[in-house]
């Protein structure tokens, strides 16, 4: 610590008092005159000190604990003599203790130590939260490809872009599949992230031309319906950063839109192109973005030398859509609104011709937990584009895949490639100009795709079918159930012959009540296949005899050729087939190499103009397998919980499923909504022998927006986290979506004939973890705030004594006043934010956007969750005190770190600069 080079003023007067004994400047002062200046300074410097002391009319006296407070105020001590052996020690002995206590930066307070070592503990718990608890297992394949070739269009300079020298464009073809420079099928434009490469495509690149090779290029309805081979592109950016500077991102998005022309005109010159030249020349480039890259794609579309319609299709992954990854850019955040501001207003529009972005379709894919470099929640297109047009699916999701990715696993994760690929490539029609099916077909498609077919946007085929397949039965047959009766098959093959098991669907009276469900572990039969089992809903079918033939593509006889049969009309439900993980006893996670498990699920609504579903078993010889099929009511099957935030927190929830309960539970929770929060669920095991138990529990966590859905398989434990409402996300659209909650279904093998029991608790060390990707911004923005206010106190201080105390003396005032005020006022603040921001809005009949038009009751303040906390729920302002707390650790831990580092650098530097001792004595 530094202090005045003079004491006090009384200490002063006793110096001027002894007399000064007359010295004779020697032959080593002469030498040292030239440093007369310096001295002065220091006397002018002396005399300024013993001003500003004179000037203050209350002392301050620094009392043992390290804190300064005010002196009582008092007359001046009377002077003693000089000789009063008393005094001089008194005085010896205080100036001693202020300078032992004044002069050593390292000393800290008990507070101090005190705060400091609770934050350490805190910040080292949230730390091992995040690294080993609710941590999701990785299951994603690595792809392996052939060599493959970069092919860089050098034509493409700077005639066509002022961004030529800067960034460069590639073709990308696979050795042994397609190794022609030349385009002959659908461009598809890649575009990489932050620092990414544009080699990150080459996994997509290899999957599509090896898919199209095994099986596009040998179905000829494929062909005919004008899918084709897709020409993979790559921008070259040089490893641009893109997540720190705004104008970055307006450049690549200027020289994508010139290379988007660029590569429609490849596909118009015949010495560049193999195209069939009756097919119409591509007007469109379908995009696919992976991290800032998927905001490149987005930014295109709102730049001025965008050409209209040349973007349709645009597929993200782990692409930060709603907010900034990180907020140090004003550009950066400047030009995330505008290009957010932008895609609102085009969706808010009430024509569709007043809509520039009415054809794209916009597909947001997230990797969930394992992405620690951007948080999945900011994937979520639930506040910019409406359903009809994108959405955003987690890769727990994909059928097929069940499994998180990180952030650089969406480049190149097997599972995820292929369902990309096909997906794109069912989305393709070279006889349209766009190259691709009309919006609402490509929406469709990734619909089927991408979602597990469960949510409530999923849509079923079997309503818009025509009954495909003549069914035709023994008038005797009794293999009708009675109604409400569960099938149950154990075995395929039993009776030696193909046999269809009848099951009545109910009465419209019952519509709305009811639903139909059916779970087995043999892939479900379309027409035509030769497996052990076809699902139908049939109705009886009025014509004579020998007129099904043309009508008919299947006829199914299974009358064995007797004079009395019964005829129905039935559709095949193998579209509408839900394939789930499977689940035995010797499961362990959901991406196991598994034949999955076929799940049908049904309203009746959407079998009304069905009498009966019939279940074929078409093996002919004894075979394992299993069938389960009901009709089960609503009021049964779905359990909504009343259960508040508060208390879910405090007491946790049971539940128990009854002994007769339907084949698929689902516990609806509404007040479990928030990112920051992690729950352990048990689940209990049923009393099943191993002979008679068809299948383990199989559980599905899921929320609706955005689609996230998580499988556990053999479940006896699960860890529940999700991405629903999280800190500084703009609202929905959709203003309900920010209040379903999370639900969880229940698949359990209902003829145990045992009850099941639920609990969830919070997981409050899981939970901890969760702070580090939602808040990791806040963790470098309060410790500037407490710095601040520790240097404030420091200079605050030195302009009243004269004196700078250190760093840890002036962080123990601060603990004493101004950072409790501070905190607690900004704990009422962020009460207040969160209220404010939870209440809904008040209705108005028009608005800047014109929300009412779109379907929204109001007008929506996206910017509400942008302070503070950026939290909608008041019970989390806990976490000002919180942060406040980790800050002043931090601080206190990097000043001491900062001290040992000059401490150890001072050692080297003392021996360098060290004299000699014989030069030290002929100096004396």
């Amino acid at each position: 610590m530094r202090r005045r080079s003079s004491d006090s003023a009384e200490e002063d007067e006793i110096r001027n008092a002894i007399p000064a004994e007359p010295t004779t400047p020697n032959h080593d002062e002469k030498r040292r005159s030239f440093t007369s200046a310096k001295y002065d300074v220091r006397r002018h410097s002396d005399t300024l000190d013993r001003r500003k002391a004179e000037k203050i009319i209350t002392p301050v006296t620094f009392i043992p604990n390290g804190s300064i407070a005010p002196a009582l105020q008092q007359a001046p001590p009377k002077l003693l003599p000089l000789g009063s052996d008393q005094n001089a020690n008194k005085m010896q002995e205080s100036r001693g203790r202020r300078r032992s206590r004044l002069q050593t930066p390292w000393s800290i307070s008990l507070l101090t130590f005190s705060a400091t070592i609770l934050a350490v503990i805190l910040l080292f718990s949230i730390i091992h939260s995040f690294l080993s608890r609710q941590v999701d297992s990785k299951g994603c394949d690595m792809c392996y490809t052939r060599e493959i070739i970069y092919i860089e269009f050098r034509d493409f300079d700077t005639e066509h872009t002022r961004f030529a020298t800067k960034y460069s464009l590639h073709i990308i073809r696979e050795e042994g599949f397609d190794e022609d420079p030349k385009v002959k099928g659908v461009p598809v434009l890649f575009i990489p992230g932050n620092a990414g490469s544009y080699k990150q495509a080459r996994c997509l690149a290899s999957e599509a031309a090896q898919f199209y090779a095994s099986s596009i290029q040998q179905d000829p309805k494929a062909l005919k319906d004008g899918v084709t081979s897709l020409d993979f592109f790559a921008a070259d950016f040089n490893e641009d950063f893109t997540a720190f500077h705004g104008q970055t991102l307006l450049d690549q998005a200027e020289y994508l839109n010139d290379a988007v022309a660029y590569i429609l005109s490849l596909y118009h010159d015949p010495r560049r192109s193999q195209r069939d030249p009756g097919l119409p020349d591509p007007s469109s480039v379908i995009l696919v973005g992976h991290s800032m890259g998927g905001i490149v794609a987005r930014t295109m579309l709102t730049m001025s030398n965008y050409q209209s319609n040349s973007i349709n299709t645009i597929v993200t992954m782990s692409a930060p859509h709603a907010r900034p990854p990180v907020s140090v850019d004003a550009d950066l955040v400047r030009t995330y609104k505008e290009i957010n501001d932008y895609w609102r207003r085009a969706y808010s529009q009430t024509w569709a011709n007043d809509n520039p972005l009415w054809h794209v379709t916009l597909l947001s894919i997230a990797g969930g937990g394992l992405d620690t470099i951007i948080p999945s929640d900011y994937a979520s297109l639930s506040s910019l584009v409406p359903a009809t047009h994108g959405f955003t699916v987690f890769t727990s999701s994909i059928p097929n895949m069940w499994t998180g990715c990180d952030h650089i696993q969406t480049t190149w994760c097997v599972q995820l490639m292929k369902a990309t690929v096909r997906s794109i490539s069912e989305t393709l029609d070279v006889h349209r100009p766009g190259q691709t099916k009309p919006r609402a077909e490509r929406m469709r498609i990734f619909k089927k795709w991408f979602l597990t077919g469960m949510e409530a946007v999923a849509e079923k085929s079997l309503p818009q079918k025509e009954p495909t397949t003549l069914l035709t039965l023994e008038d005797n047959s009794n293999a009708i159930m009675s109604s409400g009766e569960r099938f149950v098959l154990r075995k395929f093959g039993t009776t030696g012959k193909p046999k269809a098991y009848l099951l009545p669907i109910p009465t419209q009276r019952l519509l709305g009540t009811k639903k139909f469900n059916l779970l087995t572990n043999k892939h479900i039969d379309d027409v035509g296949d030769h497996g052990h089992l076809e699902v139908l809903f049939c109705s009886v079918f009025p014509l004579q005899s020998g007129q099904s033939a043309a009508l008919f593509s299947m006829d199914l006889d299974l009358s064995d050729g007797a004079s009395g049969s019964t005829r129905l009309a039935c559709k095949n439900a193998a579209s509408d087939a839900i394939l789930l993980p499977a689940s035995t006893r010797t499961s362990v996670h959901a991406y196991d190499k598994a034949q999955p498990f076929s799940y049908l699920e049904y309203r009746l609504d959407d079998l009304s103009e069905h009498k009966y579903v019939a279940i074929v078993d078409k093996a002919v010889e004894p075979s394992p397998g299993w069938v389960i099929a009901e009709f089960s009511d609503n009021s049964e099957s779905v359990l909504p919980t009343t259960l508040g935030l508060r208390r879910l927190l405090a007491f946790g929830m049971r539940l128990k499923l009854p002994t007769n309960r339907s084949l698929v539970t689902e516990v609806q929770i509404p007040a479990l909504h928030s990112s920051l929060l992690a729950f352990n669920l048990v689940l209990g095991k049923q009393a099943c022998g191993a002979d008679a138990e068809l299948f383990t529990p199989l559980l599905r966590q899921y929320l609706n927006e955005p689609h996230e859905s998580r499988y556990f398989v053999n479940v006896k434990e699960a860890n529940i986290t999700l991405h629903g409402l999280a800190p500084f996300m703009p609202p929905p659209l959709r203003a309900q979506a920010a209040h379903e909650g999370v639900s969880l279904q229940i698949w359990s093998d209902p003829t145990c004939n045992s009850s099941i029991s639920i609990s969830l608790k919070v997981d409050i060390p899981g939970s901890m973890g969760k702070l580090v990707m939602r808040y990791r911004m806040v963790f470098a923005a309060f410790p500037l705030l407490v710095i601040a206010l520790v240097l404030r106190k420091q200079f605050q201080l030195y302009d009243q004594t004269g004196i700078f105390v250190t760093f840890s003396e002036s962080m123990h005032l601060c603990l004493r006043s101004s950072l409790p005020l501070l905190i607690l006022v900004l704990s009422f603040l962020a009460l207040s934010l969160a209220a404010s921001s939870s209440s809904s809005p008040k209705p108005s009949s028009s608005g800047w956007f014109h929300w009412k038009s779109n379907g929204t009751e109001s007008a929506v303040d996206f910017t509400k969750n942008d302070l503070l906390l950026g939290s909608q729920d008041p019970i989390f302002w806990f976490l000002v005190p919180l942060f406040g707390l980790l800050s002043v650790g931090i601080c206190v831990v990097i000043n001491y770190v900062a001290l040992g580092v000059t401490w150890l650098l001072s050692i080297p530097y003392g021996l360098l600069t060290a004299r000699p001792s014989w030069q030290k004595n002929e100096e004396a």
